[in-house]
């Protein structure tokens, strides 16, 4: 049987936040969007994480969580798809690193290595920072990524000020 890259499910990561108007039900409303869809399905999520702010400090904590998907999509279709599920929920760029009702980024995609205008997988940064380790390793903290484990990434990150802030990894059900 000839399938295409669109047929198969491919695994990927997300990484979701947000710190303005209610993030957490943002985050959540997003997830389930892409859950109903026929070409992305949900498999995991993380705990919730309330984390300080990263690079531009004088703004509120942020809610943080990632998110295990199987796609049909393509990977720049993918992130379309997550970008107009923001722009849909209202989501405004006015500055790097500043406020965001929500903010979800493709992080992982099948283990390929992507460096395109639109798009860079495994996402720039995201070995750096606790507030994507801390989520993705509850829900893949063996999944390799420039050739170190997360848990691995996460063990050489301060975490410092990021706390949980649901247990319940359900809490995206609504």
């Amino acid at each position: 049987m000839n399938t295409s890259v669109e047929d198969d499910w491919r695994p990927a990561t997300l990484g979701l936040g947000g710190n303005i108007g209610d993030p957490v039900a943002a985050m959540g409303l997003a997830l389930r969007r892409l859950d109903a869809r026929d070409d992305c399905r949900v498999t995991a999520v993380s705990r919730l994480y309330r984390t300080p702010p990263w690079g531009k400090t004088d703004q509120a904590d942020f809610f943080n969580a990632c998110a295990a998907i199987e796609t049909r999509l393509p990977p720049l279709k993918l992130l379309e798809t997550c970008l107009d599920i923001e722009r849909d929920m209202k989501r405004v760029r006015n500055e790097r690193w500043g406020p965001r009702t929500i903010d979800i980024d493709v992080l992982t995609y099948d283990g390929l290595e992507i460096d395109e205008q639109a798009l860079t997988v495994p996402h720039p940064r995201m070995t750096e920072r606790a507030f994507v380790l801390m989520p993705l390793a509850d829900i893949a903290g063996d999944l390799k990524v420039k050739g170190r484990a997360v848990a691995d990434w996460l063990a050489s990150t301060s975490a410092e000020g990021i706390v949980v802030a649901n247990e319940n990894r359900a809490w995206w059900r609504g």
